[in-house]
């Protein structure tokens, strides 16, 4: 059974759909798939851990990524494979108890140390070659929830997470954890 302790995701082509919006003043702004965000709360609201590590900076991805109580964020990253590297010493968690999703060449360097890569559907040639798993959907459009279910899946996890959101509360509606 897959023992995954820490998903790792990119942003741009993995939490997006990889296009770049800039407004007349300058301003990026992106868009984020809201079962992403359900996926990535259920992932944590089992105790796992998730981190991020991307190219690009901005408010949008600090904003989304503090909305979604992400707490190990590395933004600006030249060095993919590096920035893994700091966040196993500063996470205590192995690369190869850690899962990544990627999209691109840089995250190539990331994607070979882990214990479990995966790529989106519109990834790369090959990022998808060294994926262990390659989603149906694409970036931005619920590939990270289909690679968490997938994962928890593997893990013999899912109907756990599933069970999180489908209990009742106190006075019969649904319960659990808020969504994405």
């Amino acid at each position: 059974m897959l023992n995954v302790q820490m998903l790792v995701l990119d942003v741009d082509g993995v939490l997006t759909d990889g296009g770049i919006h800039v407004g007349p003043d300058g301003q990026e702004t992106k868009r984020f798939h809201v079962h992403d965000g359900l996926g990535m709360r259920a992932w944590t609201g089992l105790g796992l851990k998730l981190a991020v590590i991307t190219g690009r900076r901005g408010p949008a991805i600090g904003h989304r990524l503090a909305d979604l109580g992400v707490p190990l964020v590395f933004q600006g990253s030249t060095d993919k494979g590096t920035d893994l590297a700091r966040l196993a010493a500063q996470s205590g968690v192995a690369p190869g108890a850690m899962a990544y999703v990627g999209d691109d060449w840089p995250d190539l360097p990331a994607m070979t140390r882990v214990g479990y890569a995966i790529a989106p559907a519109n990834a790369d040639a090959r990022v998808k070659a060294v994926a262990k798993y390659v989603t149906l959907r694409r970036g931005g459009d619920g590939a990270v929830r289909e690679a968490i279910e997938h994962l928890l899946g593997q893990m013999g996890r899912l109907e756990e997470a599933v069970a999180m959101y489908a209990k009742p509360a106190a006075g019969g509606s649904a319960g659990g954890l808020a969504g994405g």
